[in-house]
């Protein structure tokens, strides 16, 4: 709970207590006023609403650990392969397997081709699972994609440092890498990223919670020397200066 609310909650209880007593010790069979009503109706009604906040951010965190579950019961009847597919679709994401040019996607209402089940141990290539609601925990499902070479996670909410730290798991295959537009990485998630040595595009555009975006590009070129970045959105005046400096 918040300080402001916690505050409103004081006072609106002191004052129906107030209001209570005042009623209690008067012999006056007249309502209370107005304003002392008032004062007991926002009491009882700001329980309903800190209810009604608390339960809403409890489903949504419930709904979310749900939907970023290990697939293991899919995985042990299909494989790693067919589970870490599966786990893409229902998040409204995208495949594309080895050896093949055609990507499976679910569509707006979150529908998609069963015919993916026919690549059953077929490695992923390329997987895209830009804006869905894939976290730290559901990175587990893909763990196992060793021959992945692109990963495009732009637009991502719940996408953090931690996750980010975890990508090392595709040290060894990962080419290109999209984590634009998400909203919770910050310059220190960001370093983690020096393990990809194997990355050859990275996309970094437009990330709100890092701070000195020109320097950080810097130090990323400097990490992945072999790696282009693409990095939009920001003010790119202290690479530039850094730059004359360096020529001067």
């Amino acid at each position: 709970m918040s300080a402001s609310m916690v505050v409103l909650h004081r006072c609106c209880q002191r004052s129906a207590l107030l209001v209570a007593r005042r009623q209690w010790m008067s012999s006056s069979a007249s309502r209370p006023p107005l304003v002392s009503r008032l004062l007991l109706f926002l009491t009882q009604r700001f329980y309903d609403v800190e209810m009604l906040v608390s339960w809403k951010h409890h489903f949504k965190r419930n709904q979310l650990q749900k939907t970023n579950a290990y697939y293991g019961y899919t995985e042990k009847f299909y494989g790693t392969d067919i589970a870490a597919a599966y786990y893409i679709l229902k998040l409204g994401g995208g495949v594309r397997f080895v050896g093949q040019s055609e990507w499976f996607h679910a569509d707006r209402r979150g529908k998609f081709s069963w015919d993916f089940l026919k690549f059953k141990n077929t490695p992923l290539e390329e997987v895209d699972m830009s804006q869905t609601l894939i976290n730290y925990t559901g990175l587990r499902n893909l763990e196992t994609q060793k021959q992945l070479r692109t990963l495009r996670l732009r637009g991502c909410p719940e996408i953090d440092d931690w996750f980010l730290a975890r990508l090392h798991v595709f040290q060894d295959s990962l080419e290109e890498l999209d984590i634009s537009d998400c909203p919770r990485i910050t310059t220190g998630g960001l370093a983690a990223l020096r393990n990809l040595k194997r990355l050859k595009l990275l996309y970094v555009s437009s990330l709100p919670r890092v701070s000195c975006p020109g320097l950080v590009i810097i130090l990323l070129e400097e990490m992945l020397p072999q790696c282009q970045i693409i990095a939009e959105g920001y003010d790119h005046s202290v690479r530039q200066a850094e730059g004359e400096r360096m020529e001067s």
